[in-house]
């Protein structure tokens, strides 16, 4: 499973590892046996947000691990809902106090509107409001880099264009079916790694003839063969489980997928998300 020890470099020196845990979905109570057992496994990146309700098993599950604090990788994200510097301070330190972690690797804007304002009303300003707290943690020590999520072209210029640091990190939906190709070649071209969150389409992308197809050629599961995609495609993959059989099997990607498969899969539209499509995220409002 060498792919847990392969990374990404940020634009500040920072290293990335390209594969992480995922953890929206595990609650708090299951969240410290689903670190630790990730941790075991050899993962390093652990993703998290203040949205899930369960930085404090998350941090209780990194705290228990037997790996040094400084070989991890842990990130949170901030309320979609905070568009306000004071209420951007007051809620990195609780995210630090709840994950009990004296510094966070990467912090998020988790959206560029409310959930409930999605793809929708302007909040240019209230984005730059939070980015301000973000700066003057990561200038303090108390973040190790800082980005976004779920932001789009425009959003991503108004940080890199009003602010002091641009951001380092933009997470946002990838998977074969769903390649926003122009977003992820801007990030590239504006030195923004990109993270690919719900790289198996939040399951719904399993019954897809094409990609069955084609893992069965590379005699590799589904889910491999979509993580593996995401990670050629020069993203992290954070696919999100419990199950620690998922998770060694999310790691065993020693494959290389093709150019030719590569282009078919980038090509696929696939976004059908079933009883997911209530979420922001998968309806695109």
């Amino acid at each position: 499973m060498s792919i847990l020890k392969e990374t990404y470099t940020l634009s500040n020196s920072v290293t990335i590892p390209k594969l992480g845990l995922g953890t929206w979905f595990i609650d708090d109570e299951a969240a410290p046996a689903a670190v630790r057992s990730a941790i075991d496994l050899g993962y390093r990146n652990i993703d998290t947000a203040q949205a899930y309700g369960n930085e404090r098993g998350v941090g209780e599950g990194l705290r228990s691990s037997a790996v040094p604090r400084e070989e991890l990788f842990v990130s949170t994200k901030l309320a979609a809902e905070i568009k306000d510097y004071d209420q951007a301070v007051a809620a990195i330190d609780e995210s630090l106090e709840k994950l009990g972690l004296d510094y966070m690797d990467l912090m998020l804007i988790h959206a560029p509107q409310p959930w409930d304002q999605f793809r929708g009303d302007d909040f240019s300003d209230g984005n730059l409001a939070a980015w301000k707290a973000l700066e003057e943690a990561y200038k303090a020590g108390k973040l190790r880099s800082i980005g976004v999520s779920n932001f789009l072209e425009s959003d991503l210029q108004n940080i890199i264009d009003n602010a002091e640091i641009a951001p380092q990190v933009n997470q946002i939906l990838v998977h074969a079916g769903n390649t926003p190709t122009e977003l992820i070649n801007f990030c590239q071209q504006k030195n923004i790694i990109v993270q690919a969150y719900s790289p198996i389409g939040h399951g719904e992308i399993l019954g897809n003839d094409t990609i069955n197809e084609i893992a069965s050629r590379y005699e590799v599961t589904v889910p491999q063969l979509c993580i593996k995609y995401t990670i050629q495609l020069g993203t992290v993959s954070l696919p999100k489980t419990a199950n620690p059989e998922h998770m060694k099997s999310n790691a065993a990607l020693d494959f290389e997928i093709s150019e030719s498969d590569m282009q078919i899969l980038q090509d696929l539209h696939e976004r059908d998300y079933g009883d997911s499509s209530m979420f922001p995220v998968y309806s695109g409002k």
